[in-house]
């Protein structure tokens, strides 16, 4: 049974997507700006009520990690098949955020299994889930594991296995932009360029190979070394990114769904800053 704890939980990771969706520009992917199919045909607006379609899934897997208490092979399995009928569910709402339900689902999981956890012991615990191997999962492999396989790319599952380290990376340029005086807009998007530049996107690597995998990544890596987003030399070098990808019609779906997951752990953070100063003034 769902508990006001597992609604809420459910409520930050929807609410962290939508923030992310609401970020402009992003390069290649879609934004308030437009209400052109950019991403698999979706429109932004779209793609905004299809993430509220989430909520009941993300807080089932919530209910099913507190209920379990551990990352054990048995919670990998039920988060699988609710992650498969919310899938479905999405579907229904207008499809979209396949990569974002999977990063989403384990860190809301690892949040459940303990509430007070940092960043660090929230991404562990998502590894520690994404370990095992979900028995009922279709034997026939995925568009995404049958990319990673052909380049070696380590994809979503080895992602998630190595404790995501594009969600930690994001987190320090967060951290890193908002210490340097960006806003906060400023510093989300320098957290998705962050991602962009060294995330190995199946996406990307399907459309456009490696050799455009890497277009895209130093693409990425240049308006960082410009200054980044809050700097003139850096939001010029994003809008020749941004257009460059629009027109070439590539999309690094990959980064935006790890940035939801960064978003949703820095939500969890502050959460608790706030109840360790509200627990220390009482």
């Amino acid at each position: 049974m769902r508990s006001r704890e597992d609604d809420a939980l459910a409520q930050a990771a929807v609410d962290a997507l939508t923030v992310q969706l609401a970020l402009a520009p992003k390069p290649g992917l879609p934004d308030p700006r437009d209400l052109a199919a950019r991403a698999g045909h979706r429109d932004h607006n779209s793609l905004r009520w299809s993430a509220k379609a989430l909520a009941p899934g993300l807080a089932a897997m919530a209910a099913a990690a507190r209920r379990t208490g551990e990352p054990t092979p048995q919670l990998r399995t039920e988060l699988g098949a609710i992650g498969r009928c919310t899938e479905h569910t999405v579907g229904l709402a207008g499809g979209g955020h396949r990569g974002a339900l999977w990063t989403l689902g384990l860190l809301v999981a690892a949040a459940a299994l303990d509430p007070g956890a940092g960043a660090r012991e929230v991404t562990a615990a998502a590894k520690r889930i994404a370990a095992h191997p979900d028995r009922r999962a279709p034997r026939r492999p995925s568009r995404g594991s049958s990319i990673s396989a052909k380049y070696g790319a380590a994809g979503a599952r080895g992602e998630a296995r190595a404790g995501f380290p594009h969600v930690r990376r994001a987190l320090d340029a967060l951290e890193a932009a908002r210490t340097a005086g960006a806003t906060e807009d400023q510093a989300r998007l320098d957290a998705l360029l962050t991602v962009m530049s060294t995330l190995q996107d199946t996406e990307l690597l399907h459309t456009t190979g490696p050799l455009g995998l890497r277009h895209v990544q130093a693409g990425a890596r240049a308006v960082l070394e410009a200054g980044g987003t809050a700097t003139e030399p850096g939001r010029v070098a994003l809008h020749g990114l941004d257009a460059d990808l629009h027109a070439r019609a590539w999309s690094p779906r990959g980064s935006a769904g790890l940035l939801a997951g960064a978003l949703f752990v820095d939500a969890l953070a502050v959460a608790v800053s706030v109840r360790g100063r509200v627990a220390v003034g009482s």
